[in-house]
């Protein structure tokens, strides 16, 4: 006679238990979810209240929190009372061939890194890497001199030429853990079939690290869109400022008066519109680029 085995089903009541607990964990992770997205989102959208207000509605008590009326026009004003339209042209011109110059450099030198073999290969990575622990404060005076040396204050060369020398060493350390996870027989196909290095290189190992570039590449605009110390130290000349030190010289201009705020508040709205849109189209590859490169290898 055959003896089946008895199985032992959990209590009802524990099960409900357990159910309960993993619903409560549920609204705790939402409730702190949304208390971040509020933190996060409440002064952005403080500030783009505030430039939608009126100058005689910026310090009234209580805060305004809906603006009443809406002044569309302070956006057109702003834009023309300073050049900003020359700032912005500045601005994208000196981001996007720094940006070019940080992927196209890093992307060699990672690639150096995770696929060729030379004596103090290992040393150099982690001198290389023991580069992002010193404040940018101390290069600063020394990279100062050496341009001056070269004769390219008032020019936007040490705000772009810097960027072919790979000055991101974190970017290379993300390109190298994505090459580290792809095979090396595809390489090896590739060469038997008759590509050099550089085919290789470009035809083959870029387009598979496409989210690990658009990665840095969003990382990289952010940076250079935002950089001030850098225009602030190197150019003296207005016309060839970027947006963020056109923002600081007009803020200084408003100095001797009462502060509009409403102003301030429309050009920095202006100003994050870039990113925030460049973020969102890229979002998918940033997230991919970050946590994949951080992973493997």
């Amino acid at each position: 006679m055959a003896v089946v085995p008895q199985t032992h089903e959990r209590p009802r009541p524990q099960l409900a238990s357990i159910r309960v607990r993993q619903r409560l964990g549920q609204i705790g992770t939402y409730a702190l979810l949304s208390l971040g997205g509020a933190v996060i989102l409440i002064p952005l959208y403080w500030m783009i209240a505030t430039s939608l207000k009126a100058d005689t509605k910026l310090f009234v008590l209580p805060p305004q929190f809906i603006p009443d009326p809406v002044v569309w026009r302070n956006y057109l004003d702003v834009w023309t009372i300073q050049p900003f339209t020359g700032y912005f042209i500045n601005t994208l011109f000196m981001t996007t061939l720094a940006m070019a110059g940080e992927i196209l450099s890093c992307a060699l030198v990672a690639y150096g890194f995770a696929r060729f073999r030379f004596p103090g290969r290992d040393a150099l990575f982690i001198v290389m890497l023991g580069t992002m622990m010193l404040p940018g404060i101390i290069t600063m005076i020394p990279a100062f001199l050496i341009w001056r040396a070269l004769g390219r204050i008032d020019t936007f060369s040490p705000l772009t030429v810097g960027a072919l020398f790979a000055w991101g060493p974190s970017y290379i350390f993300l390109l190298r853990q994505f090459f580290l996870t792809i095979p090396r027989e595809i390489e090896e196909a590739a060469i038997i079939d008759g590509a050099n290095v550089v085919d290789v290189f470009w035809r083959i190992m870029l387009p598979l690290v496409k989210p690990a570039l658009l990665a840095i590449a969003v990382l990289s605009f952010n940076g250079n869109w935002n950089n001030f110390m850098g225009p602030l130290i190197y150019l003296n000349t207005p016309a060839k400022y970027p947006v963020i030190l056109g923002l600081y010289t007009f803020a200084g201009s408003l100095s001797q008066e009462a502060p509009k705020w409403n102003y301030m508040m429309a050009m920095t709205v202006i100003m994050s519109l870039p990113i925030l849109l460049l973020y969102f189209r890229a979002q998918k590859y940033f997230i991919e680029g970050l946590t994949v490169g951080g992973v493997k290898g």
